[in-house]
């Protein structure tokens, strides 16, 4: 008998999960279909509280502490095409339940190339739906810019307006309404990330945490590489 309660009561937690997810918008599969133009999902799945594995990560990394004490959660993940040789990845997650009703964007460090999934697994626990991107290429260093100037674009400030139009509308479809506030927070890269938004963009977010912002980037880059250092 106390298999058979506990196998009732999975069943239904998890379609308290999924009645949530779709009460006041979309189920998180149906969001497949539900990309703005420009750009193509490429997977739309709830994942279950503890559940997520990071991608890329060395298996021991894969589901640390950071990870393993999330509630279950919308991921969609999907590529935005703004120029013929865009490639930037970005992914959004939402609460599947308990959503403060907000949406955190986090930025990258270095050169990125790769999604936040540890800031965004921090903004998921204090209940924000957030997202992150890769800035368009998933290479070490700069070597992606040489000879591609839309990717540098993308890197220097299109990806991040990009991706934060395309999960404002995600958040939207998979809820029914849209974030009461939206904030930016980001450090290094991130930090540059934030300024740009402030100033190029000024009404993508309500709020702005630029850390430690790598800033102007020309010449922090040059001479960190040996170039126009002042003797």
């Amino acid at each position: 008998m106390k298999i058979l309660r506990e196998a009732l009561v999975a069943v239904v937690v998890a379609s308290g999960l999924v009645v949530h997810a779709g009460a006041a918008g979309n189920s998180c599969d149906s969001l497949q279909k539900m990309m703005p133009q420009g750009a193509t999902v490429t997977l739309a799945e709830l994942v279950p509280a503890g559940g997520f594995r990071a991608p890329g990560a060395a298996p021991a990394a894969q589901n640390g502490s950071r990870f393993a004490d999330l509630p279950a959660f919308c991921r969609v993940a999907a590529t935005v095409k703004p120029s013929a040789d865009s490639d930037i990845k970005i992914e959004v997650w939402m609460p599947a339940a308990g959503w403060n009703g907000k949406f955190e964007a986090v930025g990258n460090g270095g050169w990125a190339g790769t999604i936040s999934y540890p800031a965004m697994a921090q903004a998921l626990a204090r209940g924000y739906a957030t997202t992150s991107t890769d800035t368009g290429h998933s290479t070490p260093g700069a070597t992606f810019a040489l000879g591609h100037p839309e990717k540098l674009v993308d890197y220097a400030y299109r990806s991040e307006h990009e991706m934060t139009v395309k999960a404002k509308a995600v958040v939207n479809a998979f809820y029914g309404s849209a974030p009461t506030k939206s904030y930016f927070n980001g450090c290094s890269t991130g930090g540059r990330q934030a300024l740009i938004e402030a100033t190029r963009y000024p009404d993508d977010f309500d709020g702005i945490v630029a850390g430690a912002a790598a800033n102007p980037k020309t010449r922090l880059d040059t001479c960190g590489s040996g170039w126009g250092s002042r003797p």
